[in-house]
Formats: structure tokens, sequence, C-alpha cells
């Protein structure tokens, strides 16, 4: 299925995983048909903005049936480019770097790691799962050879820069850097950071306003 080519709001890119996580619970479930509504409450948005998002992905739904599950998943999965394998290098072969190597999750959202890169020369030649592992050095003639143009930085912060600035000078076009560090590259290079601290910052507030809420409760009730 082939959909306009389009400028989806970033918003909207990052819920629609949380649809399709959905869409193939109720799948198995064995349902065919899901309202807006339902996502909405679900996820705890509001049916119109469900609507919207979903409007993006080029599929329109039934007035008052919903929109079929099967189709709709095979729209999000088309929008996301899911559908397609895309191949990335990984460098960094520690243990955050040979988790990702060894999660088979991506495939799902057709990242495919092919090849690993590491400065400690007793990891070369290993495997992470069934991800080779080759001295950093290997980069630019590796990437010469298989056109790969993603970039996984799993590195201490204090190489990340330097290594990705590498990356770059070999072609790469976009990182993916889970590296505790704020990148500096040209603007033609796509970086997206994952940063574990902020998201266990974000985990630990909201857990200590959970338990503040529950505090306040019980000494309403005792009172």
């Amino acid at each position: 299925m082939d959909i306009p080519n389009r400028d989806i709001p970033i918003p909207t890119i990052k819920r629609l995983p949380s649809y399709l996580r959905l869409l193939k619970q109720y799948q198995e479930e064995g349902q065919k048909m899901v309202s807006a509504t339902t996502l909405a409450e679900e996820l705890g948005l509001k049916p119109i903005q469900v609507r919207k998002d979903i409007s993006c992905t080029g599929i329109e739904g039934r007035p008052k049936v919903g929109f079929t599950i099967s189709r709709l998943i095979d729209a999000i999965v088309h929008t996301l480019g899911w559908d397609n394998s895309t191949d990335a290098i990984l460098v960094g072969a520690g243990h955050l770097g040979s988790a990702l190597a060894r999660y088979e999750g991506f495939d799902t959202y057709g990242l495919k790691i092919v090849a690993a890169f590491d400065i400690d020369e007793v990891k070369w030649g290993a495997k992470l799962g069934e991800v080779p592992v080759y001295s950093i050095s290997d980069i630019s003639d590796y990437l010469k050879a298989h056109h790969v143009n993603i970039g996984v930085l799993a590195v201490p912060a204090m190489h990340a820069q330097e290594v990705a600035e590498l990356l770059v000078s070999c072609g790469i076009m976009a990182i993916w850097n889970f590296a505790p560090k704020d990148l500096k590259l040209p603007e033609r290079v796509v970086v997206q950071r994952t940063d574990l601290a902020t998201s266990f910052a974000v985990l630990s507030a909201k857990v200590k306003r959970k338990i503040s809420d529950e505090d306040l409760v019980s000494e309403v009730d005792e009172w």
C-alpha cells in the first residue's frame, strides 16, 4: 500500500508504535475491528487525536464501526518504514552494545545490526549473537563495501564525539546515540539520542509523586 509522501509530525510518529502494540494485542485476541475511542481510552488520549494520527497512515475508518485492525497494522508498519529492513552498524561492544546487538526485537522495527566495532582487540573476531565484531579501524572499509547509512553509538561519553565524527566522515547519515553525551554534528546528519539517565529521572520522579499521593490519601483516611 502506498501513501502520499508527507511530513508526519514527530509527536504522531512517537505515538504510532503505541497504537501498533495495542492493535497487535487486539489481533491476537481475535478482534477484527477497533474504534478510535477504544485506542484513545487505552492510551489516555482524545479520540480526535487518535483519528488525526491514523489519518497520516492513509487509512480511513468506518462511522460507528471503526478501523479494520489488520489493515491498520499494515498501514502503521508501512508508515514507520518497518516493512523494509534497514541495516545499521554498532560501535561499542561492551555490555550495552552487546545487549543491543542481541536484541531480537529490532527485527520487528525493520532494523538489523549487521556489524559491531570496538577498540578492544580481545573482542575482534568474536560475535555478539549473530553480529560479528571488528576493529574500529575497519569502519571506513566496511562502510564503503556495504553502504550502511545508520550507526548505533554505545561508547563511553568521553569517546562519543570523536567516534560520531569518524562515522560521519565515513558516510554515516544517521546516528542513534546511546552514549550520555550531546553530539555536535553537521545539520545534514540525523541524530536521535536515547538518554537512559533522563528516562530513569522521569521514572523516579513519577514514583516519588505516586508515593506522596498515596501517603496523602492515607493521612486523610486516618484523619
